[in-house]
């Protein structure tokens, strides 16, 4: 009995002494350290702006908006109108229009609708139909009407010019496929007839209306506008003649316009000329006289 209570004891005591050891060497063991924290900058950098959108097609918010168009610099859009407009405005009927813009390279900017213009005597000279053109060209045919029209027929009372054509989205002569024409720039007027206070109307195209008369309105068509068209220039104005302000190389003008009379009989005097070649983009002399002047 004595010898087996000493064998238990020692074993117990082996048995004590080994976990002790262990423990003792786990806390021998070093703890590794934390890595160390790093320095955070006293400011952080703020994110880069974000890329500006392209415009959009969006309803404009005001006039000035509406003017600009897409391209709009809100920084330098304005309500207030144009030095033409101010002009235009002190001797016509008008109203501002939005710009235009399309299809393809139809538009324009600084559009008004003119209605009438005012004489220098306070006479109303109404438009029919109304006249939708850029300012530049408007504040030209108003200058005409009031300057010109108003000087050859003194004392028989201009009040309305009739068959007009103005801004048209079009290729020159509604040929598809063919250069933008004029009118589609808001840059073209067609006039057929002036109808006077008497009642009494003037055609500028009829062979049988006083000829000198229509030779004085040729000339001073052609003194004010870059471009004029009427019967033989191309076939496509024989009933009306065509104004613009076209802008060419060398300052180029185009005045064809074949005013022609006919006798009683019918018969025109005067062989009509055939139209010549179109002439060199170098040249800048106004042309008189029948030529090609392409598609208006």
């Amino acid at each position: 009995m004595i010898g087996r209570a000493r064998i238990l004891l020692l074993a117990l005591c082996l048995g004590g002494s080994g976990s002790l050891a262990v423990a003792a060497s786990e806390k021998a063991e070093p703890v590794a350290a934390a890595p160390p924290v790093a320095a955070i900058p006293a400011t952080a950098p703020l994110p880069r702006p974000r890329p500006k959108l392209p415009p959009t097609a969006a309803e404009p918010r005001s006039f000035a908006e509406a003017v600009a168009g897409l391209d709009l610099d809100a920084v330098e859009a304005t309500s207030a109108p144009s030095d033409c407009l101010v002009r235009l405005d002190a001797m016509a009927l008008v109203e501002p229009l939005p710009r235009l813009i399309g299809p393809g390279a139809c538009g324009g900017s600084d559009m008004v609708r003119m209605h009438a213009l005012f004489l220098g005597d306070n006479s109303r000279v109404t438009i029919n139909p109304p006249l939708q053109l850029r300012c530049r060209m408007a504040e030209s045919f108003a200058n005409f009407v009031r300057d010109d029209l108003a000087a050859v027929f003194r004392g028989r009372g201009l009040r309305r010019i009739d068959g007009t054509g103005s801004y048209e989205c079009r290729g020159r002569n509604r040929i598809a496929g063919a250069k933008v024409s004029e009118h589609g720039k808001g840059n073209a007027i067609d006039i057929h007839s002036l109808q006077f206070a008497d009642g009494s109307a003037l055609v500028p195209t009829d062979l049988l209306a006083d000829k000198d008369l229509r030779e004085t309105l040729k000339t001073a068509a052609c003194r004010r506008f870059t471009t004029v068209l009427g019967p033989g220039s191309d076939g496509y104005h024989e009933e009306h003649v065509h104004l613009d302000l076209a802008e060419r190389r060398n300052d180029y003008r185009m005045c064809q316009w074949n005013v022609l009379a006919a006798v009683s009989s019918g018969v025109v005097t005067g062989a009509v000329p055939l139209p010549r070649p179109r002439p060199s983009p170098t040249g800048g002399a106004m042309k008189d006289g029948a030529s090609a002047a392409g598609p208006q």
